[in-house]
């Protein structure tokens, strides 16, 4: 087991979490509702907003994923470590897309905290938002 996993286990930071495969649909859902939200902010010129729904959408395709697995995770770093010890070593998911949710989640936080964001930041993350959604609802996908 990565030991990351195993240390995030050890913090409870990610926990079995039996009820998980009935909450996947509802963390999907709420990963498509972020990401029209991002469109109409990006649309509106709101690039702040739409930087740190785009991450949200990915963060919520990311939870669905792990909740698949019948896990939960509470801290963001732990859910990155997830993603990479369930799908992205067992090749379920490309290394591409753990980068893209990484970066997304480093875009929030300068967004959030630091007042930082731009155009550019925000139409990147939404193309890669909606790439990463597709792909989890295709891993997810009967």
């Amino acid at each position: 087991m990565d030991p990351e996993f195993e240390d995030c286990l050890k913090r409870n930071k990610i926990k079995p979490f039996s009820r998980g495969k009935s909450l996947v649909s509802r963390e999907l859902e709420l990963a498509k509702s972020d990401l029209e939200i991002a469109k109409q902010s990006l649309d509106n010129s709101h690039y702040k907003w739409a930087t740190i729904q785009c991450y949200y959408s990915m963060f919520h395709a990311a939870r669905a994923l792990v909740y698949a697995e019948n896990y939960r995770e509470k801290s963001h770093y732990c859910l990155l470590v997830a993603i990479r010890s369930l799908y992205v070593e067992t090749r379920k998911l490309s290394f591409k897309f753990l980068e893209n949710l990484e970066r997304a989640k480093t875009l929030r936080e300068n967004a959030d905290y630091y007042g930082e964001f731009s155009q550019n930041g925000a139409k990147d993350m939404l193309d890669k938002a909606e790439e990463f959604l597709k792909e989890a609802e295709k891993i997810l996908s009967p």
